[in-house]
């Protein structure tokens, strides 16, 4: 058995790499790409969820928070009660930004010292964290205009009028410091280039698996190949094998550039990595090994084959954020394998996580992957009998 499934890996081999139009295919942009990002593209950044933690508990305090919570480009979540809570809402992806308001805050104001405000902010989506850090100085400029405002007009009611207009204007500020954590430089190659490498280990396992089994039809040689001693299952697996070693390949030099041409930081587990990359492969394997099933000729094989990329690209949260997108799509998000994916690969590489956040991703892929394959092999089997 496995003497005859080596023979098919060799010459599986032998065609992918000698045959032009295997190797430029993966180059194409089909029409329904414009389409798709009219739909659904927004670089509008809104809703960024942050939690608080307030250590003041004052008035002023709450009013900061108010501000906060009601502008349109936050969404208030959580209150926590140490910044430990804070770490472990940032780390798990639960919030984008922290507000911290340290105790002293409200007596910083009344003595018109600077008063301390950090917020934290997940620089894992640079663009997302420079936009957060902006919109945190608009609010703070407009509550410190407003608040000595308000104290400016209570202490001048409080003086005689001949004083008023001698009374100067109060001098207190906010010492804000913002922090970007995971990614610190905002390096925008750096949440990026993780996502790429995901990608790529889709196109290369899906578009050539769909090729390749085609290619056989085109050729006239799959009636060749039934008839063979080869059963169904060794075909399959002389299919599928070398486009999983061709992905394991393509990981490998991926991750290689990344780290160490591009300096991408690689925090967590590199097994973890490739053990997800493994089971991704499988959910893109069988989802080509299903577009061969319906596919008469190598063109057909590509269009069917991007036709499905393109959603999957766009709905996974690779370039453009899935809170932004409508309330439908974000639960039809949820069905994308290759979401699911880039979760598992940003979190290893930038903030470092492990499989005690991430096994619900993992969990998604095995299903995903359990479904799609056993479904492409019964088609496969059907389409052969």
């Amino acid at each position: 058995m496995w003497g005859r499934i080596f023979q098919m890996l060799r010459k599986e081999f032998i065609l992918a790499f000698r045959d032009a139009a295997t190797r430029a295919v993966m180059f194409g942009v089909p029409v329904i790409q414009l389409m798709l990002f009219g739909y659904v593209v927004s670089t509008d950044v809104r809703n960024i969820r942050f939690a608080v933690l307030d250590q003041d508990r004052t008035a002023e305090s709450r009013t900061l928070v108010e501000r906060f919570a009601s502008s349109p480009y936050f969404s208030f979540r959580t209150q926590v009660g140490s910044e430990r809570e804070l770490d472990d809402l940032l780390r798990a992806g639960r919030i984008s930004m922290a507000l911290h308001i340290p105790e002293g805050f409200s007596g910083d104001l009344s003595r018109r010292s600077p008063a301390r405000v950090q917020t934290f902010v997940d620089g894992t989506v640079s663009n997302i964290a420079a936009v957060a850090a902006a919109y945190t100085n608009q609010v703070m400029e407009k509550f410190i205009q407003e608040e000595m405002e308000r104290r400016s007009r209570r202490l001048r009611s409080q003086l005689p009028p001949e004083v008023r207009q001698k009374f100067p204007p109060p001098g207190a500020g906010i010492d804000l410091r913002v922090r970007a954590w995971y990614n610190a430089d905002l390096e925008s190659r750096n949440f990026f280039l993780p996502g790429v490498f995901a990608f790529l280990v889709m196109i290369v396992s899906m578009l050539l698996t769909s090729m390749a089994v085609v290619r056989e039809k085109e050729a006239g040689t799959l009636e060749q190949l039934i008839v063979t001693p080869l059963r169904a299952v060794e075909l399959i697996l002389g299919k599928t094998l070398p486009f999983l070693l061709t992905g394991w390949i393509d990981m490998i030099l991926v991750v290689g550039i990344a780290v160490l041409w591009f300096e991408v930081p690689l925090r967590g587990s590199l097994p973890l990595l490739f053990a997800a990359g493994v089971i991704f492969m499988v959910c893109s394997l069988g989802l080509g090994l299903l577009i061969s099933t319906i596919s008469s000729t190598m063109q057909q094989a590509v269009m069917t084959t991007f036709f499905f990329l393109n959603p999957l690209f766009l709905l996974s949260g690779f370039a453009f954020p899935i809170e932004d997108m409508p309330p439908a799509i974000q639960y039809l998000t949820l069905m994308n394998p290759l979401r699911h994916f880039l979760v598992i690969v940003r979190g290893i590489f930038l903030r470092g996580i492990g499989l005690e956040l991430l096994w619900p991703q993992f969990l998604a892929l095995a299903a995903f992957a359990l479904v799609i394959l056993t479904a492409a092999t019964l088609r496969f089997h059907k389409h052969l009998e």
